[in-house]
């Protein structure tokens, strides 16, 4: 995740159009220049996060399908899928996800433990969490691409948006910023609970529907899926809230990767 400096402040509801800018140029590494930094557009921003999904899972998809399609191995398509993300994102979820299991891991007061997040170097926690996490990502796209290519595409578009949403979700009134600058500063509260449940419920629905292809009992699967990812997102954002007082980057980064995780290990279940 980038912060963009030198962008001044406005005021006002942001269009969509900024939103959208905002959304793909803080969670994408993609070319897209963020031309407002406020409040309005964090809020817009991030209630179009899933959209940066949906881009990143398609993606994802493809590259699988294109190894697939070339006589690749599901293992190895399935590698090739879980890099996409992280290329995109130039590893930051990733770098999230390791510097809030070496935060909460450490034990240390809040202070001690942002601290430590904020450290270049990796701890031992985070080195073992990102390896688990990797593996399980890798696991269940790999059993998912055997089964069909279908299967595979869906499931790591699922995993992108899923992983987006639960971004949306954790910027909603009330869910306080750790520090009082940076990106978790920024969109911390920043989306309205009305709204950010009407994203969730509609990117839900969604997936269902995406998951229809593969009968009724496929579009249930899919929107459990969905809700389990996103749970588990839920529940690593309340312990972080009450362990750090707050949201940072990292945490975001953290949440990120918990979603997208259990929504794939979730959709390999049953």
């Amino acid at each position: 995740m980038t912060s963009p400096d030198g962008i001044p402040a406005n005021s006002g509801r942001a269009p969509v159009a900024d939103g959208v800018r905002f959304a793909f140029g803080t969670l994408t590494v993609l070319p897209v220049r963020v031309t407002r930094w406020d409040r309005p557009a964090a809020r817009t921003g991030m209630l179009c996060a899933p959209a940066a999904g949906l881009v990143v899972g398609l993606g994802a998809a493809a590259l699988g399908g294109l190894l697939l399609l070339a006589g690749a191995a599901p293992l190895l398509a399935a590698v090739a899928s879980v890099a996409v993300p992280a290329v995109l994102t130039r590893g930051l979820h990733l770098d999230g996800l390791a510097d809030t299991a070496d935060g909460l891991g450490s034990g240390k007061p809040a202070d001690d433990a942002l601290r430590i997040m904020k450290q270049s170097d990796i701890g031992p926690f985070g080195v073992i969490t990102l390896l688990l996490v990797l593996l399980a990502q890798v696991a269940a796209v790999a059993e998912l691409y055997g089964e069909s290519w279908a299967r595979g595409a869906v499931a790591v578009v699922l995993a992108g948006v899923t992983a987006r949403l639960a971004l949306t979700l954790a910027c909603r009134t009330g869910v306080p910023p750790a520090r009082p600058d940076g990106l978790g500063a920024a969109v911390a509260g920043a989306v309205p609970v009305r709204a950010a449940a009407v994203t969730g419920l509609s990117v839900t629905a969604a997936c269902a529907v995406a998951g229809t292809g593969f009968g009724t009992v496929g579009a249930a699967h899919h929107a459990l899926a969905v809700l389990a990812g996103l749970g588990a997102a839920q529940a690593l954002l309340h312990h972080c809230v009450r362990r750090f007082g707050g949201v940072t980057g990292d945490v975001f980064g953290g949440l990120a990767e918990t979603a997208a995780t259990v929504a794939l290990v979730a959709l390999t279940l049953g």
